[in-house]
């Protein structure tokens, strides 16, 4: 009796994490500082222009929601979004300098380690902060230059287009935590 009350009180909780190449955090980051990089300048002079979107130029590891960000603020300026340079009276090309993440991270205290010990391997020794802090900054820098499908002739640039965005996590006393963000979706 006492092993089958043993084995209905027993279990496993197995939790799948899935584990992309960015965190949700990192993906916020990354997007608010694109969309206030397109919000830094005037796309007015579009309206009613038949655009086309030349990404060529665009380098990042990941590019298509910065790309989206441009092609939106472009619409929403009334350009008229078309889908190849035929079919446009005006291109734009979109470039990228900066569509990145840096971090820095800082510990008063014992970091997380492992004690060896001779013969059974390794005791794993947790983390002990005093005060611990972690910050992200994200950076987005792009450009933007127009010229005529028909002569080539220069139509509009941007000059560099910045946003930032950042999110900052303290911890004291090992359990005390406060996090500082200028995210709006993490507030």
């Amino acid at each position: 009796m006492s092993f089958v009350l043993a084995c209905l009180c027993t279990g496993c909780l197995q939790t799948n994490l899935t584990q992309p190449p960015r965190s949700a955090v990192e993906q916020l980051l990354l997007s608010t500082a694109a969309d206030r990089a397109v919000r830094t300048v005037s796309l007015s002079s579009f309206d009613q222009e038949r655009v086309f979107v030349e990404t060529n130029y665009f380098a990042s590891y990941d590019p298509q929601y910065a790309l989206g960000a441009i092609r939106d603020a472009l619409s929403s300026a009334g350009a008229l979004l078309v889908d190849s340079e035929t079919n446009a009276d005006i291109v734009i090309e979109a470039r990228s300098g900066s569509l990145s993440i840096d971090s820095t991270s800082s510990l008063i205290g014992i970091p997380k380690t492992g004690l060896p010990i001779p013969f059974t391997g390794t005791l794993p020794i947790p983390e002990i902060a005093l005060f611990k802090s972690d910050k992200q900054f994200s950076t987005a820098k792009f450009a933007l230059l127009a010229y005529s499908t028909h002569d080539r002739e220069h139509y509009f640039s941007t000059g560099s287009m910045v946003g930032r965005a950042h999110i900052k996590y303290y911890k004291f006393l090992g359990f005390i935590s406060y996090t500082s963000t200028d995210i709006p979706e993490k507030r």
